[in-house]
């Protein structure tokens, strides 16, 4: 997670480096309610895809490795990008959406979140590569890197020794009926709140709580939980949903997105991203459950690493 600012109807806080785009460090968000370090923490349609049966199969055979090296050219860039996505694109097509995702899931996931890293600190070579993309499979790279690189800029750096509690999302499927439930009682489009989970905890795998703070799977100040909790417990994911949602109704969703989430967190960037990840889940459905996929990654004085995942 990459460090972010957070604000809850506060002062922007950057997020913590533990939850990406969850903390900044590791997702790169920000907690509501109050000032933060953020922590650092998809498949438009027209996508080139294949047959799902064939290309599981052929997938699984040339599975990328959790550090599979990211090509330095913009050829080759491209290409890796292209070839993952479609992978990935069928691989998703091929899982029940029940239980933990499969395993040439989560790596290509990763796989593909980690070039997306690397092109959002390349933006000179990503544009050179995304040139060689098909149109839709270009414009949600460069949305995606665009998103990236905004919450990397709020980040801020942690000790190598710091330690981050973190753990296993909860199921998508049951995120998902959280959302909609979420949507139709608020008024909020699933599509926002998932993006909102995805930056601040990447979908509850980051545990911790903020340095100021902020609780739970949703990033809430505890008195900004008060308020806007409706009685329930800020871990609990549905309750937290259902709390965001709250929030962000109150704060001019759905009429002015913009406005809502930066109450929701004091940053451009962080709204910026937000709207971002939402545009790419409404383009594709898929993108919902590659970003569910997607890993949480500190950012330390040392250089970057990795928390979760295969």
């Amino acid at each position: 997670m990459e460090e972010r600012q957070d604000n809850h109807a506060r002062p922007a806080r950057t997020t913590r480096a533990v939850a990406a785009a969850a903390l900044t460090a590791l997702l790169g968000t920000a907690a509501c309610g109050d000032p933060a370090p953020l922590s650092v923490a998809h498949s438009a349609t027209g996508r080139p895809t294949a047959s799902p049966t064939p290309t599981v199969q052929a997938a699984s055979e040339t599975l990328p490795a959790p550090g599979e090296p990211i090509p330095q050219d913009a050829a080759g860039l491209a290409a890796a990008l292209k070839r993952t996505s479609a992978a990935l694109d069928a691989a998703i097509d091929a899982w029940p959406k029940t239980g933990k995702p499969p395993q040439n899931v989560e790596l290509l996931a990763l796989h593909q979140q980690r070039i997306y890293r690397y092109a959002a600190r390349h933006p000179k070579l990503a544009a050179q590569a995304f040139a060689r993309l098909p149109a839709p499979l270009a414009a949600e790279a460069k949305d995606n890197t665009a998103a990236i690189r905004g919450l990397l800029s709020l980040a801020h750096p942690v000790k190598p020794s710091a330690t981050f509690k973190v753990q296993a999302p909860p199921p998508a499927a049951e995120l998902l009926g959280h959302f909609k439930k979420a949507e139709r009682r608020f008024g909020v489009e699933w599509e926002v709140l998932a993006a909102v989970m995805f930056a601040e905890t990447k979908f509850g795998r980051v545990k911790s709580d903020s340095h100021t703070g902020a609780q739970g799977p949703m990033q809430f100040m505890p008195g900004t939980w008060k308020a806007y909790g409706m009685g329930g417990d800020v871990q609990d994911p549905r309750d937290a949903v259902m709390a965001a949602a709250n929030y962000l109704r109150a704060s001019g969703a759905p009429r002015d997105y913009r406005r809502a989430l930066y109450a929701y967190n004091h940053s451009q960037a962080y709204v910026n991203a937000i709207l971002l990840h939402a545009r790419q889940i409404k383009r594709d459905p898929r993108n919902y459950y590659a970003y569910y996929n997607w890993q949480v990654f500190v950012i330390t004085t040392a250089g970057e690493r990795r928390l979760t995942g295969p």
